[in-house]
């Protein structure tokens, strides 16, 4: 009786680790195929567009924009925070973007303002402080950043003109990335 239930515990780690090891291959194969750039080089784009889902952060004076509110524009949204090292790097990026396409494409720089490490008044210096000129909004209530289950900053998406995912850059973006990326 004791040799069966040992069997049986070996027979079940074996497909545990067997279906662990499937479940790797799956994920690490999945990542390869998302068509992320790793800002140094550029990669076929295999980036399989999708509707946007709308959510809603907040502007410098506390009133909720929705991402919906730009449909018939392209938008660049980009999530960060100021403690966050590689996304205070990809800042003069975006800011020379926005200097050069701002009136074409909206620029949706979404802290997320947790209320701990940043808040809206210690966001809004550190916008002065850095004399940053590109627009930013408040996730204060975490809903953009729980829309898109967002777990590691910076992360940056491109939605079209008619709502549409149509790729995505996880970690710091350069600027000639950033350039590729809105397909200038």
């Amino acid at each position: 009786m004791k040799n069966k239930k040992t069997m049986i515990l070996v027979i079940l780690l074996v497909v545990l680790f067997a279906g662990a090891a499937a479940g790797y291959n799956f994920l690490v194969k999945g990542q390869d195929d998302a068509g992320y750039q790793d800002g140094s080089s550029q990669q076929e784009n295999s980036f399989e567009p999708f509707e946007a889902v709308d959510f809603y952060v907040y502007d410098g004076d506390g009133e909720k924009v929705y991402l919906s509110d730009f449909k018939g524009k392209p938008v660049i949204v980009n999530f960060w925070a100021t403690w966050c090292g590689p996304c205070r790097m990809e800042f003069p990026a975006f800011e020379t973007a926005y200097a050069e396409y701002g009136d074409k494409v909206e620029f949706l720089m979404i802290n997320q303002t947790d209320g701990q490490r940043d808040t809206v008044e210690s966001v809004k210096s550190f916008v002065e402080e850095n004399e940053l000129d590109f627009p930013v909004y408040f996730d204060s209530d975490l809903i953009a950043t729980q829309t898109y289950g967002v777990y590691s900053i910076p992360l940056t998406f491109m939605v079209d003109e008619e709502g549409y995912v149509v790729n995505a850059h996880i970690g710091a973006i350069s600027e000639e990335a950033l350039l590729d990326f809105l397909g200038k």
